[in-house]
């Protein structure tokens, strides 16, 4: 129950660090592109990287604080580092195919389910 709480936790704290950024990039550059989702997806991929690095290779860090930071923390500030972190994995361990399989589906299905979820509130 105590993890399940520390990811809540993080979560939070994640989704109002993504809230912030985003806002302040948006103010500062506009938001005729969405530079700050873009900032937020790029800076949460690097810290992603980076934490994955430094919790699974350089230093003995408990399951239960990798899984606090990188499923609460990061992804409550972007949900987009997850998913660079899962393909990158799939890239690492040589499964090419599943990696592209991975960014097509992602991206065509998230896209299509978009759009269908749209559509489909539309039309009542």
């Amino acid at each position: 129950m105590q993890k399940i709480i520390l990811i809540g936790l993080a979560g939070l704290v994640g989704t109002l660090c993504r809230y912030w950024l985003s806002g302040l990039v948006a103010r500062q550059y506009g938001e005729t592109f969405p530079w700050g989702t873009l900032v937020v997806n790029v800076i949460g991929c690097f810290l992603a990287g980076s934490c994955f690095y430094l919790m699974e290779e350089r230093f003995l860090v408990s399951p239960a604080l990798r899984t606090v930071v990188l499923v609460g923390l990061l992804g409550g500030f972007t949900t987009f580092s997850s998913f660079g972190l899962q393909t990158f994995t799939l890239l690492r361990d040589g499964e090419f195919a599943l990696a592209a399989l991975n960014v097509t589906l992602s991206n065509l299905l998230g896209l299509l389910m978009l759009w269908a979820g749209y559509s489909l509130v539309k039309a009542l």
